[in-house]
């Protein structure tokens, strides 16, 4: 594959970079709703409410801050010319929980919360002739991307097993030392790097003050050949979930069958290994990308990059408390006819312990 120009990486791999800024994010808390929960024996002139709701935001109060107990959305719409559609309000969406109608009690535009960013590079042998591409494109990725004394991001590599190589920091020169320090060589634990990532971004360090949210992101370069893992596909897609983090793939598959269409190439992702990155993205509400050449991928990103400014921030409270520890499908419609929504599938129904202090 021909090595990416200096002023193409950047173009890229730039715009690329504000799907961290999403989402692809799309956070599901995982806590009981606010409110203690009934008595056991409840007097039966006073009987306690079995669900109580949070109160709906007031109109235009457009905070970050969402009470313990919400699932978290964050929805891009489109048209069927894949332009996208910013001027929905509220009344334009209906979210279904496994079927049965939600009340939104939060909406606004997308926020801009501080990234934790996991990046995942494939040094596997199968990618020995594309990691000087690898390694071009993730550090141009975390240059634009990550923002002192905001966002976080961690390096990890993964052949026969996935290793961290550079912890959590937003000093771009040893990230991008790490970067440049690897070589390639054994198999490919792509399911086993995912699910690593996962539990290191659950434990993600949070900003001070009172606005603790941040977004979660996984970005893997790799051509999706997992021949090493001890997980399975369906493990690190449940371990992303449960650490509400959105997948974003990179592949760098050359095994393809280019179709030639009126004004420009285009080519077919025809091997499972293809079709695996576009469950992650798909699952968590992330973004597949197999690129057919470097014009291709700088407007691939440059799409990217109008998505995450073109999207919309729901909340709501579960009609039935998440406490069954079970997954639950979410859907979310608008009114509008013609259109496409994008967002997270579901999420897990974790209660918060007894006696343990608000989740995050």
């Amino acid at each position: 594959m021909k090595r990416l120009d200096a002023k193409r990486r950047v173009a890229f791999f730039g715009l690329v970079v504000l799907l961290a800024v999403s989402g692809g994010w799309v956070r599901a808390q995982q806590s009981a709703p606010p409110g203690a929960p009934p008595p056991a024996a409840a007097a039966p002139s006073a009987p306690a409410p079995q669900n109580p709701q949070p109160p709906l935001v007031p109109p235009g109060q457009a905070t970050l801050r969402v009470t313990t107990g919400y699932v978290k959305l964050v929805v891009t719409v489109l048209d069927h010319h894949r332009n996208f559609i910013t001027d929905l309000d509220k009344t334009d969406f209906k979210v279904l929980e496994d079927g049965q109608p939600q009340t939104i009690r939060f909406f606004a535009g997308q926020t801009d919360l501080p990234l934790r960013i996991a990046l995942l590079l494939d040094t596997s042998n199968s990618i020995r002739q594309r990691l000087q591409f690898e390694k071009d494109a993730a550090i141009d990725f975390l240059g634009k991307v990550v923002r002192r004394n905001k966002d976080l991001a961690f390096l990890m590599t993964f052949d026969n097993e996935p290793q961290f190589i550079q912890d959590y920091t937003d000093n771009f020169a040893l990230l991008q030392n790490a970067i440049q320090d690897q070589r390639a060589g054994g198999g490919t634990a792509l399911n086993d790097a995912i699910c690593m990532a996962s539990e290191k971004l659950s434990h993600s360090p949070v900003p001070k003050g009172e606005d603790s949210d941040v977004r979660r992101v996984i970005v893997v370069f790799t051509d999706g050949d997992d021949n090493s893992s001890g997980r399975a596909l369906s493990d690190a897609i449940d371990a992303s979930i449960r650490s509400e983090a959105a997948i974003y793939g990179i592949s760098t598959n050359t095994d393809w069958l280019a179709i030639d269409t009126p004004g420009k190439p285009s080519k077919y992702h025809m091997e499972p290994k293809d079709k695996v990155l576009q469950q992650f993205a798909d699952q968590t509400g992330g973004h597949a990308f197999f690129p057919y050449g470097v014009d291709d991928l700088a407007q691939s990103f440059d799409q990217i990059g109008t998505e995450l400014r073109s999207q919309y921030f729901i909340a709501y409270a579960p009609a039935i408390p998440p406490s069954d520890g079970r997954y639950r499908r979410v859907d979310v419609q608008t009114s509008r006819k013609g259109l496409t929504v994008r967002t997270r599938k579901g999420y897990y129904a974790i209660a918060q312990p007894a006696g343990a202090g608000p989740a995050r």
